[in-house]
């Protein structure tokens, strides 16, 4: 049942950022380029995301459970520190000048070809850098944080 929820709920995401202009570079590069030919359709995207997530958490944090029974664990921290900081303006930059993002990049896999998997590979050794660079200290705490919720 897990399967078949997590390829329901990936397929009307990538439904919906198709739908909803996100998986066109050249789209998100005009949102970014505020100075410029700005195109300020995704921040309409993005106020509806937030919209639709708002009520999803509220109601995750009365409930220690999925519908399937699987912990839900919310991120409890709220101090603000450096991998804080670098993540963001690294995914920023990674925004800005790609003109997408994981989720997209995911799903014009199956459309886009070459540009695509060099997105998704590019993506992918970032990952394995940034969780490299992750002491093993800093892995344990979040793993213990997972366990915490199970």
């Amino acid at each position: 049942m897990r399967l078949v929820a997590a390829f329901l709920f990936g397929f009307l995401f990538g439904t919906g950022l198709i739908v909803a202009g996100m998986t066109d570079p050249a789209r998100i590069i005009a949102f970014l380029d505020i100075a410029g030919a700005w195109d300020p359709s995704l921040a309409l995207v993005m106020v509806s995301a937030i919209a639709v997530a708002a009520p999803a958490f509220a109601l995750a944090r009365r409930r220690p459970t999925t519908v399937l029974g699987d912990p839900i664990v919310l991120p409890d921290r709220r101090r603000i520190d450096r991998r804080l900081i670098i993540g963001p303006v690294v995914f920023g930059i990674g925004w800005g000048l790609g003109g997408l993002c994981p989720g997209p990049g995911l799903v014009l896999l199956g459309n886009d070809g070459v540009s695509a998997a060099i997105f998704v590979i590019a993506m992918a050794i970032g990952i394995w850098i940034a969780e490299s660079a992750v002491p093993a200290r800093a892995k344990g705490a979040v793993a213990s944080t997972r366990d915490a919720g199970a």
